[in-house]
C-alpha cells in the first residue's frame, strides 16, 4: 500500500535528510566538475554521474514521496496517475544511482587489474557512454511500474493514492517482473560489486609481493612507491563507495526476502515488526544517497581542499565588500 506513512520518526528524519542530500550532492557536483581534484576525467565523470542520480533520489524519493506526503496529505501528488508516475521515477532514479556505483566498480577493477583494457575501456568517451546507456536502460526497466497500482479510493469520480494491484503477487507476469526488478536491484550488484572487489583484492595482494620482491632491499625500497600508494586510494574510494551500498541496502534486501518467503505482503499497523523492518531499510536506502560526498571528503585530499575553498569564498566576498 502506497499511503503517506505517519509517525514523528519519519517527520524528523525525511526533512533532515532533504537538507542534507540535496546541498551535498550539489556541492559534490560542482567540485568534482571543476576538475581539480587530482582525479581521470573518467574516474571524475562517474562520480559526478552518481552524485546527480543520488540528488534525483533525493528529489523524488525523500522530497515528492516522503516528505510532501507527511506533510501535505491529501495534495495533488497522490491522485492515482501523477502518484503512479511519481513511484516510477523513485525506482527509475533508485537504479540510476545503483548501477552507476556498480559501473564505478568494474570501471576501477579494469583500471587496477587489466593493464592491458585500460586504456581502451577507461576513457572519458567510454564514461559517458557508460552513464548514458545505464540512464536510458533504467527508465526503461521501471515503465511497468506505472500500471503496478491502482486507486486506493476514488472521491468525486477522481482517483486517490496508489494501491497495488491484487494480481501483482499472484500473476505468473507480475511476479516474474517483481523477481527481475528485485535481483536486477540489488542482488545482481550486491554479487557483483562483492565479486569484482574480491578479485582486485585478490590482484593487489599478488601484485604487491611481486613489486617487493623486485624492489629487493635495495635502497629504493625505502623510498614512496607511487603506484603502489596511487593503487592505494584507488582502492580506498573504490572499498569505500562499494561498502556503503551494500550496507545500507542490506536491510531492504532482507525485507524483500522476508515478504517473498513468508508471503506476507500486509501488516496490522504502523507498530507491525514487518512495517519498521520495512520503513527502516527505505530510511537506510535514501541514505545512502547522501553519504558519497562524505566518503569524497574523508578519502580525497584534494576533494576537502576545493570544498574548504568553496566554504571560505563566501566569507572572503563578504569581507572584501566590507573593507570597500
Amino acid at each position: 500500500m502506497h499511503e503517506p506513512v505517519t509517525g514523528q520518526v519519519y517527520a524528523i528524519y525525511y526533512p533532515i535528510l532533504a537538507a542534507v542530500g540535496v546541498p551535498v550532492n550539489i556541492v559534490a557536483i560542482v567540485i568534482l566538475s571543476r576538475g581539480k581534484c587530482g582525479l581521470s576525467k573518467c574516474i571524475t565523470h562517474y562520480l559526478v554521474g552518481m552524485a546527480a542520480a543520488d540528488l534525483l533520489v533525493v528529489v523524488t524519493g525523500v522530497i515528492l514521496n516522503r516528505i510532501i506526503d507527511i506533510y501535505f496529505p491529501g495534495n495533488f501528488l497522490l491522485l492515482t496517475p501523477i502518484c503512479r508516475t511519481k513511484t516510477a521515477l523513485v525506482y527509475a532514479t533508485r537504479d540510476f544511482s545503483v548501477w552507476l556505483t556498480v559501473a564505478f566498480t568494474f570501471d576501477r577493477f579494469t583500471a587496477i587489474c587489466c593493464p592491458k583494457l585500460k586504456t581502451k575501456y577507461c576513457t572519458k568517451e567510454t564514461a559517458v557512454a557508460v552513464v548514458g546507456t545505464v540512464i536510458a536502460l533504467s527508465c526503461l526497466k521501471n515503465i511497468p511500474w506505472y500500471f503496478v497500482y491502482e486507486p486506493l479510493y476514488t472521491i468525486n469520480k477522481l482517483p486517490w493514492y496508489c494501491r497495488i494491484r491484487s494480481s501483482f503477487y499472484s500473476s505468473r507476469l507480475w511476479l516474474a517482473f517483481s523477481y527481475f526488478g528485485c535481483i536486477a536491484t540489488p542482488f545482481l550488484p550486491f554479487f557483483v560489486i562483492l565479486l569484482l572487489n574480491a578479485l582486485t583484492v585478490r590482484y593487489v595482494i599478488v601484485a604487491s609481493r611481486v613489486r617487493r620482491a623486485l624492489r629487493g632491499n635495495t635502497s629504493s625500497e625505502r623510498k614512496p612507491d607511487a603506484e603502489m600508494e596511487n593503487r592505494r586510494k584507488s582502492i580506498i574510494l573504490l572499498f569505500s563507495i562499494s561498502g556503503n551500498f551494500i550496507l545500507l541496502w542490506l536491510t531492504y534486501t532482507v525485507h524483500y526476502l522476508y515478504y517473498r518467503i513468508t508471503n506476507k505482503y500486509s501488516y496490522t499497523g504502523y507498530n507491525d515488526p514487518v512495517y519498521i523492518l520495512q520503513e527502516t531499510g527505505f530510511m537506510l536506502l535514501l541514505l545512502s544517497c547522501c553519504t558519497n560526498t562524505f566518503i569524497y571528503a574523508v578519502t580525497q585530499t584534494k576533494f576537502r581542499e576545493e570544498l574548504k575553498k568553496m566554504m571560505i569564498y563566501p566569507v572572503n566576498q563578504i569581507v572584501k565588500f566590507l573593507d570597500k
